[in-house]
């Protein structure tokens, strides 16, 4: 899990005031025909038994705004709903894949965040995993969204659903006020945050919490990289020690997941479908090619190696054809 939230957190940020160069492997087909798409979609689906394979074929190698097109054929030509059709023809993990692919990156991901807050009890580690791991730009967007979908500020419901300082924390991150990367390295600023997170916690008796929830959620990821080596300069303890002796529970897995906890067995995660899936779905028109890339370096195996091992069957057939390769 913390290896999952790293990747995203350092890689959605934008630098240098820009919005960030995608890094997609999913991108926008050539020569395309939604018409004929959805003519073959349409027919899979009619099989008898379903051929996923072709489905699988056509829906990962579009992009979002293609899939949209030919959704819009397939209703032109059958008087049915795609979205309506797909369901009824796929189940399990794999319909759980293709359903995200026919919403955009922002729609899926306040998706999740509404699932994992709605109902009895609350999804702390999906909830954690999308407001902590996205750019303040995607926050933005996805509380737009949000609003459009569910008739609902994500502020509110974020405050109802959870309590104490890891609502405040969130609250905080929902803001979307972390600055943007920067090429200017700012030294004397990263020693004063580095010198106030250690006098905030592992310093005085008792952690003063919101000046932890102030740097975290408002710096960004290179500046806070910076503080965090510079904290080890006023600390016996890194910032990662210092977090799991300061804080517990669900304030501390945050924590971790915004101050990029060293990378743990991709295992861990990788065999957790859900989690695989949002990665994969979420990110694969976005920058799935640079977690790929990250991934590899960390782990001495390929993302798409590792998912071969750990997935089966037309779920590991549709998240290989995002993965867009070996490495």
């Amino acid at each position: 899990m913390a290896l999952v939230s790293e990747f995203l957190g350092q890689l959605t940020l934008n630098f240098g005031g820009e919005s960030e160069p995608k890094f997609p492997t999913v991108v926008t087909a050539r020569d395309f025909d939604p018409a004929k798409d959805a003519a073959r979609i349409e027919t899979a689906v009619k099989t008898k038994g379903v051929d996923e394979l072709t489905i699988i074929d056509i829906l990962t190698r579009r992009s979002y705004s293609q899939r949209r097109e030919i959704a819009f054929e397939y209703e032109k030509r059958s008087k049915k709903d795609m979205i309506t059709a797909l369901k009824g023809a796929l189940s399990g993990s794999l319909e759980a894949v293709i359903l995200g692919l026919m919403k955009s990156t922002a729609q899926y991901d306040a998706s999740e965040i509404k699932g994992s807050i709605k109902g009895l009890g609350t999804d702390e580690e999906t909830l954690i995993e999308m407001v902590c791991s996205r750019s303040a730009e995607e926050l933005v967007e996805i509380k737009r969204v949000y609003k459009e979908m569910f008739k609902k500020e994500l502020e509110k419901d974020v405050a109802g659903d959870t309590s104490g300082d890891f609502r405040s924390l969130l609250l905080a991150l929902v803001q979307a006020k972390r600055d943007e990367p920067s090429n200017i390295v700012d030294y004397e600023k990263i020693d004063q945050d580095a010198r106030a997170l250690y006098e905030a916690g592992v310093k005085r008796k008792g952690t003063d919490v919101a000046t932890w929830i102030t740097i975290m959620s408002e710096r960004s990821v290179p500046h806070l990289q910076k503080v965090f080596d510079r904290y080890k300069s006023y600390s016996p303890y890194d910032m990662q020690e210092s977090i799991r002796k300061e804080v517990k529970g669900d304030l501390e897995k945050s924590f971790l997941t915004l101050g990029h906890e060293l990378p743990v067995l991709i295992n861990n995660a990788i065999a957790k479908e859900k989690v695989v899936t949002r990665i994969v779905v979420s990110r694969c028109e976005v920058d799935l090619m640079k977690i790929r890339t990250e991934f590899k370096k960390l782990n001495q195996k390929s993302l798409y190696q590792t998912i071969a091992e750990h997935t089966k069957g037309d779920y590991q057939k549709v998240l290989l054809s995002l993965c867009g390769g070996d490495d």
